[in-house]
């Protein structure tokens, strides 16, 4: 079953090259964060000047974006746990504090 969905077409530079891009509707303002973000590791990886092939830019662009990516979902998760050892302990320290 083949199922059709709205999309909408988006104008993009990155590193100073054209791209239209098709994504759905109401997600312009998400692609165009990711497009920000592509565009600004690329360009700084070229500034750094010792990379000049486009294709190795976008490799390490992507191989950069995809390491903070990780850091910041393990960080995420390791704050969730945090969160629920916390909540353990409030409620073993309450339980504690109760009259018997």
């Amino acid at each position: 079953m083949n199922q059709r969905y709205a999309s909408q077409k988006l104008e993009v530079q990155i590193m100073g090259q054209s791209y239209t891009l098709s994504c759905p509707d109401g997600g312009a303002a998400a692609l165009q964060d990711a497009v920000d973000k592509v565009d600004a590791t690329m360009c700084a990886i070229r500034d750094a000047g010792r990379i000049k092939s486009r294709d190795r830019i976008a490799v390490l662009a992507c191989l950069n974006i995809a390491h903070e990516l990780g850091r910041d979902q393990a960080e995420a998760s390791h704050q969730q746990r945090l969160g629920g050892l916390i909540d353990r302990l409030d409620q073993a320290l309450a339980s504690n504090d109760s009259p018997d």
